[in-house]
């Protein structure tokens, strides 16, 4: 049979496959590693994989990549970004390392409404630039697939401009993105004080004109969810008004998400879940009840190394007992310009490691199939199976280990996104 390529001679070809759904428990450190491995891809898509002599034998490719020493895992999937924004907040990490706390700037109309301030100002053309260049950094770090919010209009026509952002970056970016809505990011300045009344406004404006704008974007052509999230955190939204955004947003066709429990349990995990979120993420305070609940359940973990890492803080979610409990837990760069400016996945996994004691089996599959069923994309990107996408990596290593074991540089050699060198 002719295929359009051959990766072939891997010392390790890691699949990370799980056509049951995201990987929990102890599955979780089976990464499905085959020794001198190969990959077979045609139109875009995963054929088959498998031995090399096998594979040679089956498929006459017109391309091949020879991995002769090196591993080849699927290409990793970053389920919570705000990659889409303007401006930077290195004033703001001075100041923090200076002893400023994250919820004390915020306090002080810094944090999130400054990047809202620089976003609102910029027009289409400078987000979609600015944004480019870390997409750019992100895919050269492996990261073929991920999601991106809005939030940082906080005003119906900045939320849509970034939705458009992100539209047109997915077009013309080879890293593919997934949409969120996160309108209930923070409380705007010209709502100060008065809550409820900008979670009314999210709800009967900003939310339809978003599911709209979805009906009639690429990202519904393509079979791509649009999803929603809020804030759920003292300083930004309680459960009750995350309640309102989340059941609204599900009402209107959208899939949910939901910041929770980054620095305080305020409610807003047990609305996600009673809801059927698709995700939590943050999950830094979440206690042992949490977990329980979370590992009952059908919505992934998401945990975020990069944060605490970058605030200095010692105390990190507790991905060791999610995992042990069933849970399924993906991790994310969470790559913002305020509490993680970071677009690289291995150096959150190494941090995962080292932190929150998860394997480096476990920090893989957290950053490729259990991420990507993080965004409602498990049965196309984030394992190399046969129908999936061809999105996959060459990585300068003899062992999938060193991804979390080395940090500080890039072992990603190649890149292959759709079945093409990118």
């Amino acid at each position: 049979m002719k295929v359009d390529l051959l990766v072939h001679s891997a010392a390790q070809l890691v699949t990370c496959a799980s056509p049951g759904g995201p990987r929990r428990g102890p599955a979780m450190r089976d990464v499905g590693a085959i020794p001198g491995g190969a990959v077979a891809v045609h139109e875009g898509r995963v054929v088959a994989v498998g031995p090399t002599a096998e594979l040679r034998q089956r498929f006459q490719p017109a391309e091949t990549i020879d991995a002769t020493g090196a591993v080849v895992c699927p290409g990793f999937v970053d389920p919570h970004t705000h990659v889409v924004y303007a401006g930077d907040r290195a004033d703001e990490f001075e100041r923090r390392i200076g002893g400023a706390t994250y919820l004390e700037i915020m306090a002080a109309g810094g944090g999130i409404l400054s990047t809202v301030r620089a976003t609102r100002a910029a027009t289409l053309g400078q987000l979609v630039a600015e944004s480019r260049a870390r997409l750019d950094q992100m895919l050269r770090l492996g990261t073929t697939t991920a999601e991106a919010k809005t939030g940082y209009g906080l005003d119906l026509a900045t939320e849509l401009r970034q939705l458009e952002a992100i539209a047109a970056l997915d077009e013309a970016h080879a890293l593919d993105l997934v949409p969120t809505f996160l309108g209930a990011h923070a409380l705007p300045p010209e709502y100060a004080g008065r809550p409820d009344a900008y979670i009314d406004m999210v709800v009967e404006e900003m939310l339809p004109a978003a599911a709209a704008w979805h009906r009639r974007s690429r990202f519904t052509q393509r079979g791509v969810p649009l999803f929603v999230d809020v804030f759920c955190e003292r300083g930004a939204f309680d459960a009750t008004q995350s309640r309102r955004v989340l059941e609204a947003g599900r009402a209107l066709g959208m899939a949910l998400k939901a910041h929770v429990d980054e620095f305080a349990d305020i409610g807003g995990l047990e609305v996600a879940l009673e809801l059927g979120a698709t995700s939590v993420d943050h999950l830094d305070a979440t206690g042992p009840e949490g977990i329980a609940r979370l590992a009952a359940s059908d919505t992934v973990a998401v945990v975020i190394p990069t944060v605490p890492f970058n605030l200095g803080s010692a105390h990190f979610a507790d991905a060791r007992a999610m995992v042990d409990a069933g849970a399924a837990v993906a991790l994310t760069t969470d790559i913002n310009p305020g509490s993680a400016p970071c677009p690289s996945l291995p150096l959150a996994m190494a941090i995962a490691c080292r932190y929150q004691r998860l394997l480096p089996a476990e920090a893989l599959v957290a950053a490729t199939i259990n991420a990507a069923h993080a965004i409602g994309l498990g049965g196309r990107v984030g394992s190399l199976e046969p129908g999936k996408d061809a999105d996959l990596l060459v990585i300068d290593a003899p062992d999938y280990r060193h991804l979390a074991y080395q940090f500080g540089g890039n072992l990603v050699r190649t890149v292959v996104k759709h079945g093409r060198i990118v």
